[in-house]
């Protein structure tokens, strides 16, 4: 049976990948920062086999050799997903809060994989879209992320240059990721960042007018789950990266779905008026590779927003 370690267990993506990978028949060892998430995970999954499902913890994932003892298994694992880093804006020091834990969370598990995981065949890292943009000073929380996750992914591919250890490496790097947050983590306060605007909206907080959308390119989480469960699928996704986007949105077409979807909520939401702010001459995109290689076929946003707001009014937002 084919075994798989997944870093990052109890975040966003990673709750959506445990239950792909489950579905799709492998064993699933999945790596938490403490003993209470990894019985949530379990308590989640009762009807699991316990050779099917379990955890390790790794509390730091910037510690040096944080994943020395993670990658050590009987039977040995055969894949890794590495989605375990930071992208929260409650920063203090965005060395220690960002940047240490995305660029030494990498290249700790490459280093670990090497050294006590020889059977691993590839490993697939969460990268972002913010490292396919063109670099700019980090003088600003987002940036900060942005630069985290650049000079991870770079460290990612210089490893493997240099190192040539026996696995090969894919990214997947999705833009903004929303939809469902899994039950047993859904908690107002365990909400991602991204999924934060679709709560914003839903509890009248820009009823008066509609914030600016920041950024205009989305993905459904469950595609970016699959998309990792792919790249270790499919052979030919070894060394490649994967940008993983549904196409474009602004804030007021999350606004427009919602009214559609819960008109229950109508009056939280601004005026069916209200301007967008989605450019006219908009960059292009394309996401035929994570198509044509992963086979991919995208969420429409109206189903992403809908089951969004189902899973936040479940804990009473």
């Amino acid at each position: 049976m084919v075994k798989v370690l997944l870093t990052g267990g109890s975040g966003f993506i990673a709750a959506h990948i445990v239950d792909i990978l489950l579905e799709h028949g492998f064993d699933t060892v999945v790596t938490v920062r403490s003993e209470e998430k990894g019985k949530r995970i379990l308590e989640a999954h009762p009807n699991t086999p316990k050779d099917k499902l379990s955890y390790v913890i790794v509390k730091d994932v910037a510690q040096e050799g944080a994943f020395n003892e993670a990658v050590k298994s009987d039977p040995p694992f055969d894949y890794v997903l590495h989605t375990a880093s930071p992208f929260h804006f409650n920063v203090q020091d965005p060395v220690k809060d960002f940047l240490d834990p995305a660029i030494k969370g990498t290249t700790g598990i490459l280093k670990a994989i090497k050294s006590y995981a020889p059977s691993v065949k590839r490993v697939v890292i969460t990268s972002s879209f913010a490292a396919i943009l063109p670099g700019e000073e980090a003088t600003d929380h987002s940036k900060v992320y942005r630069a985290s996750k650049t000079f991870a992914e770079k460290a990612a591919w210089d490893f493997v240059a240099k190192e040539k250890p026996n696995f090969d490496i894919a990214t997947i790097n999705p833009p903004l990721v929303l939809g469902p947050v899994v039950h047993y983590l859904n908690s107002l306060e365990a909400i991602n960042t991204s999924n934060q605007r679709v709560r914003n909206i839903i509890q009248g907080q820009m009823k008066e007018q509609i914030a600016p959308s920041g950024t205009y390119l989305w993905v459904d989480v469950r595609d970016v789950a699959l998309a990792h469960v792919r790249a270790i699928e499919v052979e030919k996704a070894g060394g490649q990266r994967f940008f993983v986007t549904a196409g474009y949105f602004s804030n007021k077409d999350i606004v427009e779905n919602i009214r559609q979807s819960h008109p229950k909520l109508e009056s939280n939401l601004p005026p069916s008026d209200s301007p967008s702010d989605l450019p006219e001459n908009i960059y292009k995109i394309d996401n035929t590779r994570s198509q044509e290689v992963l086979g991919l076929k995208y969420r429409p946003l109206k189903e992403t927003i809908s089951d969004t707001v189902e899973s936040l009014l479940t804990v009473g937002v």
